[in-house]
């Protein structure tokens, strides 16, 4: 989540800087660059999440050296599934909190003749991009992996163009069905990229349990009695 702070804190100073230095009463110059600060604040989110991957690389790296196993206590997908939780959490609270902040009054929603279903979409609009935050870092830390460069490219571009889309608002139609289907098509991929496939679900929904392999080796001898 501080990862994503940081992230978002440089895109605004981007945006802030870049609207103070242009002419402020051109309008459509104003909303090209709402447009831009929202493309440089995605790609900084990536380059981010880049970052905490290489941090939590070291990290696992430090964690195999000092267990009993030279093994990691926590695998690559379970900081992978973390970390997008946490960055789709901390840009659900920023997206809505403002909104929750409004719902409290003064005035009625849709009292000028605009949309009725503003919290409702806004609601979607929010859980849509924390699944999406989860399932890009799943996809994201297995293309780190896997040395998969398209894949990044994939996450990076489905992106911006889950960002572009909220500029249709409020024609919410034009916006939360195409971000809905990106979502669905990222939880799919995310399932692949963690290694599920269809015998998974199959032993999911059966409920059986996988067997394992190892073997216990079980010694009669005694530890000696200290004196």
């Amino acid at each position: 989540s501080f990862f994503w702070l940081v992230s978002v804190l440089f895109s605004s100073l981007v945006w802030f800087i870049s609207v103070q230095v242009s002419n402020r009463d051109d309008a459509v110059l104003q909303y090209g660059l709402l447009i831009f600060g929202a493309a440089v604040s995605v790609l900084l989110q990536e380059a981010f999440r880049y970052a905490y991957y290489r941090l939590l690389k070291k990290a696992d790296e430090g964690l195999a050296t000092i267990s009993e196993d030279g093994r990691s206590p926590i695998s690559i997908q379970q900081m992978a599934y973390v970390s997008g939780f946490s960055f789709g959490i901390i840009s659900g609270v920023f997206s809505v909190i403002n909104i929750l902040a409004d719902a409290v009054g003064p005035g009625i929603v849709g009292v000028h003749g605009d949309s009725q279903y503003y919290f409702l979409t806004s609601a979607f609009l929010t859980m849509a991009i924390v699944f999406l935050h989860t399932f890009w870092g799943i996809i994201f830390f297995a293309a780190c992996e896997k040395r998969k460069p398209f894949h990044i490219v994939g996450v990076v571009v489905s992106h911006l163009i889950t960002s572009g889309l909220t500029f249709l608002n409020p024609w919410y139609e034009a916006s939360l069905i195409p971000i809905y289907i990106i979502t669905l098509g990222m939880g799919v991929w995310a399932f692949v990229a963690a290694g599920g496939n269809h015998h998974n679900i199959r032993k999911c929904l059966a409920c059986k349990r996988q067997e394992s392999n190892q073997v216990m080796v079980y010694s009669a001898l005694q530890v000696p009695n200290e004196d």
